[in-house]
């Protein structure tokens, strides 16, 4: 970044040929791999997962379906590799520091990364649906050991909704003529999809997260009652 800085600086690029000049490179038969790369490294700076996945729909996703498909189809790729990257360095990092052992009945910090270890899959599931920051999650799960398999699994399916959304919110702006005619304005239909979408994710996480609290509350219930009938 700042060697592009440097670049966009020293050659006196205004803005909007700037923008250009990036849109012109990932429009480049290599530009959905440099695209996936520089998604997979995104995390490694803290580099804004939603810019890249609104860019993605600009780039890639507009004029037809098939872009749209294959601009969510990139991004979803790209996401993933990208959570792996720092579910594992959070999980190397983390290493030894939260033990099953160390009192977690009566720590909190262990009490909810043992909860979260039993439910793994839908809390981060609903991690996602409620769009809390992505590369925190990451870290943050990697770091307390959370089952690989369920953390991506809970990934690809709860990122979805978001992702397509938010290249809708890219794939609304046509790019093609920015250079002559400036940023136009959004596409009110596509930008309307792309509404719904993150409506209808926010709805299915309030869903699980009643799910989930619903299921605790009848395991204090039924641990309270095992343990009046011990007594």
């Amino acid at each position: 970044m700042g060697g592009y800085a440097w670049y966009y600086t020293s050659h006196n690029l205004t803005p909007l040929k700037a923008v250009q000049q990036i849109v012109d490179l990932l429009q480049t038969p290599y530009g959905p791999l440099l695209y996936i790369l520089i998604y997979t490294l995104r995390p490694l700076i803290f580099f804004s997962a939603i810019v890249l996945t609104v860019t993605a729909g600009a780039v890639f996703g507009a004029g037809s379906a098939l872009n749209f498909a294959l601009a969510v189809i990139y991004t979803v790729i790209g996401s993933n590799i990208s959570a792996m990257l720092a579910y594992l360095i959070g999980r190397y990092f983390g290493q030894g520091l939260l033990k099953e052992d160390q009192g977690g009945s009566t720590n909190l910090m262990q009490r909810y990364t043992s909860r979260l270890r039993r439910n793994s899959f839908e809390t981060v599931m609903i991690m996602r649906f409620i769009f809390l920051p992505y590369d925190l999650v990451n870290y943050l799960c990697g770091f307390l050991r959370i089952n690989w398999r369920s953390f991506l699994l809970a990934t690809a399916l709860g990122s979805i909704p978001g992702t397509i959304a938010f290249v809708a919110f890219g794939a609304s702006v046509d790019l093609s003529q920015l250079e002559t005619q400036g940023l136009p304005p959004p596409n009110p239909w596509v930008l309307g999809f792309g509404v719904v979408i993150l409506v209808v994710s926010i709805a299915i996480s309030r869903y699980f997260k009643r799910r989930e609290q619903q299921e605790n509350q009848d395991d204090q219930e039924q641990a309270h009652v095992l343990n009046t009938s011990i007594n």
